[in-house]
């Protein structure tokens, strides 16, 4: 089926929209989730709340990419879950790692109060800028990393490099981003 079609049925608040978007989308949003959450249980109640979140926004938001909004939808979920695993001392180690790679060299500062007031919305854009910066290449192994949180092995295998290779490439992808912070002031 396609994107606006399943649309056209949130809209119309057929029920059927539902199964429309987990026979279409269900493997994307589950590998979203697996990779940041690890626990079987855990993703399958992100991907509950995934599809439940979807019926609440659309409409009003009508999503110009389906597969993006629910992967965003599924990604900000699994993170929140995390979270408040985390709160329970049930970290996840992906997530956490993954986190700390690019904290070292490009977090925003949080000893800087005069930055509490910036909208997200700014950050969201330099880092976009950023990434539209990037070959093709370098910019899905960035995504490949900090978005869907995969391994650095998976992302090795998945894109015919070695491990050390992706290692090195995503050390420079970090200190370039936060050298762009910098610039804007952010750290």
């Amino acid at each position: 089926m396609r994107e606006t079609e399943i649309i056209e049925q949130f809209f119309a608040r057929n029920e059927a929209a539902l199964t429309s978007v987990q026979s279409e989308y269900g493997a994307y949003c589950s590998t979203i989730a697996r990779n940041i959450l690890r626990d079987q249980e855990d993703v399958e109640e992100c991907l509950n709340d995934t599809w439940l979140k979807a019926w609440d926004t659309i409409p009003p938001k009508r999503p110009r990419s389906l597969l993006a909004y629910l992967g965003r939808i599924t990604r900000n979920g699994a993170l929140n879950m995390l979270r408040d695993q985390q709160r329970q001392k049930r970290a996840g180690e992906q997530y956490t790692v993954a986190l700390d790679e690019i904290g070292e060299s490009s977090a925003v500062s949080q000893e800087q109060p005069e930055l509490e007031g910036i909208e997200g919305s700014v950050l969201t854009e330099i880092i976009n800028d950023f990434l539209a910066g990037l070959p093709k290449e370098k910019r899905i192994i960035f995504v490949q990393r900090y978005f869907y949180m995969d391994a650095v092995s998976e992302i090795a295998a998945n894109n015919g490099m070695s491990a050390s290779a992706v290692k090195v490439g995503l050390m420079r992808m970090r200190r370039q981003l936060g050298k762009k912070l910098q610039e804007n002031k952010f750290i």
